[in-house]
């Protein structure tokens, strides 16, 4: 059932960072014995160093996160690749417990930077010396009423491997070997789920079925995982005393409470969009009534198949007609093997792009089947990759940004390979279906993403309030927050509702969801201030990309002349999407 792409042979290359396994124990082995050595040599101390000293410390203290962050990143890559093989899982919990052993030996660092008080902190803080650690060392004060003492926040780093980080290891190795039963074969997870956007509606409505026959045989346990891992969220939030169940995620985000919320109130007052757009979608496939195993069916062109080599030039040559330095970033991830793509058994699902470390280089992880949402995906994590390429030149401490614009990047590479898909598209019946191809995307992006958002506040609430929940507590609550979200216009069928039990955000990154609609949003206002300015924005987007997470998001991303302080922002964003749900119209209308 899988077909032949090209991208079969297109795996990644783990060697830059390490040989082997082998070289990885061997270099954890050293890093954990320089972190024995730095603690020696610093704890107890940090309240008494000027300017210089704690710049040298910081220069110490990163050259170890990126260490460790470098073992940690070939465990990781080299298992999701293929999560049923025990000596992969076990190489990545061997690397996960001395991670935390080095850990414990560097957590006085952050806890007696926390006790200085203020105004001494941001004397220091106002040194050349300390530019490189800037931002990051004032984060530190903001936060530090949430930050335990030395000891407590010791058992909780070392209790994490055998806890939350142990159950996200279960969910996902739990699905990278699920099988899942479709038209006489067993299939993947990812298999399944791209079936759902076939032009067939008898396999759509086949593999939505499987998908859930599937789920429901680990029903029990996939609703044990959520209760387990809301329950200890719970705990951690109130050992740390946050106020509501995003607000640490919010903090993460460098974001406040009220902007978020601003955010998901625009985005669920425009429902009305849904309902219009699924309600075209239905009337442009011939429906009667539309089910959700069509919400990603294609319409029209949008089911041309594209090798892999043909998706590589499509995003090479929209990366570089923006900037030949995005192109040739870009290049290297093609021509380095920085890039994983096949779909294989027992391969996790989805996509990611993987920062690593400064010291090396990003790494793209995709299960890639020819759609051109595929294609789409490829410019996405590409997307994140040229950010983490670009930020590295911040260091270890500030080359990663917050969720709130981690997502910028990526959804800007999309938009780029979409205007390069729909400008050379001169057939009205063809940029009808790209257009509708794109707005699938940005209602999967902005609207789902939320009504996910209301899912995970309504579960985490219901785990705090009322204890443990049941998998039919779970699916009702999902039925409710994405129903919501369709109103009449798209039928959600009985077997819909177990679907929340296999979406791993909601348990890896809790209140992840969010950043995906700010993300989409805030580029559609930079794509149109690009639109307005053109190579002035671009060598402006790329410093903004350099800039990685050195300052405040707010300061960074109103360099390019957004004010994401200001709540209209959101209903800029919205706007344009509405927009072109109309030319979408306008466009169904000549048929």
């Amino acid at each position: 059932m899988t077909q032949i792409t090209g991208a079969e042979t297109i795996r990644w290359n783990l060697k830059d960072l390490y040989t082997d396994a082998q070289a990885l124990l061997q270099a954890l082995a050293v890093v954990t014995e320089k972190a024995k050595i730095f603690a020696e040599a610093y704890r107890g101390r940090i309240a008494g160093l000027d300017d210089r000293g704690l710049a040298d410390m910081m220069a110490a203290l990163a050259e170890l996160h990126d260490e460790v962050g470098k073992a940690y990143t070939y465990a990781y890559l080299d298992w999701s690749t293929q999560t049923t093989d025990p000596k992969r899982g076990a190489l990545l919990q061997t690397v996960r417990e001395e991670y935390t052993k080095v850990s414990q030996y560097l957590i006085f660092v952050e806890v007696e930077w926390s006790v200085i008080d203020t105004q001494t902190a941001y004397e220091l803080l106002d040194s050349p010396y300390l530019a490189p650690y800037r931002h990051y060392l004032e984060l530190q004060q903001i936060q530090k009423k949430h930050l335990l003492s030395e000891s407590e926040e010791k058992i909780l780093s070392e209790k994490s491997n055998t806890g939350v980080g142990a159950w996200n290891r279960f969910f996902d190795e739990i699905l990278g070997a699920a099988v899942f039963s479709l038209r006489g074969q067993e299939v993947t997870e990812q298999e399944v789920l791209t079936k759902l956007s076939d032009p067939d509606r008898s396999l759509r409505q086949e593999a939505a079925f499987s998908l859930t026959e599937g789920l429901e045989k680990h029903a029990r346990i996939l609703t044990f995982i959520f209760n387990t891992i809301l329950a200890d969220k719970a705990s951690t939030d109130r050992l740390r005393g946050y106020a509501t169940w995003i607000s640490s995620r919010n903090a993460a985000n460098e974001i406040e409470d009220d902007t978020v919320e601003a955010l998901v109130q625009a985005v669920t007052g425009r429902y009305d969009l849904v309902s219009r757009f699924y309600k075209l979608k239905k009337r442009l496939l011939g429906l009667d009534e539309m089910m959700d195993y069509d919400r990603y069916a294609p319409v029209g062109e949008t089911e041309t198949q594209y090798t892999w080599q043909e998706a590589e030039r499509i995003v090479r040559d929209a990366y570089s007609r923006f900037h030949p330095e995005l192109g040739r970033i870009v290049g290297l991830f093609f021509d380095q093997q920085w890039i994983d793509a096949p779909i294989s058994p027992g391969k996790r699902g989805g996509a990611y792009s993987h920062g690593a470390v400064p010291s090396v280089h990003p790494y793209i992880f995709m299960n890639f089947t020819g759609r051109v949402r595929d294609v789409q995906t490829l410019a996405h994590e590409l997307g994140h990759g040229v950010h983490q390429y670009l930020s590295r030149e911040q260091g270890v401490f500030h080359a990663d940004t917050p969720l709130t614009t981690a997502e910028t990047a990526s959804v800007f590479g999309e938009m780029l390979v979409f205007q390069e898909l729909i400008q050379n598209e001169e057939n009205p019946k063809n940029r009808l279906a790209l257009l509708m191809s794109k707005l699938d995307d940005s209602f999967a992006t902005v609207f789902r993403q939320i009504a996910m958002n209301r899912f995970e506040a309504q579960i985490h609430t219901a785990r705090r309030e009322k204890g443990e929940q049941t998998t039919e507590d779970f699916s009702a609550m999902w039925r409710d927050t994405q129903q919501a979200m369709f109103g009449d216009s798209v039928t959600l069928g009985d077997h819909y509702k177990i679907w929340w039990s296999y979406i791993p955000h909601f348990l890896h990154t809790p209140g992840y969801v969010y950043a995906y609609a700010f993300g989409e949003l805030l580029v559609l206002s930079l794509y149109k201030a690009y639109q307005q300015q053109g190579q002035d924005f671009a060598e402006s987007y790329l410093n903004l990309l350099r800039a990685g997470g050195s300052d405040w998001p707010h300061v960074l991303v109103g360099k390019l002349g957004v004010d994401l302080t200001n709540p209209a922002f959101w209903q800029d964003g919205l706007q344009a999407i509405a927009e072109m749900l109309e030319q979408a119209e306008a466009l169904a209308a000549l048929h």
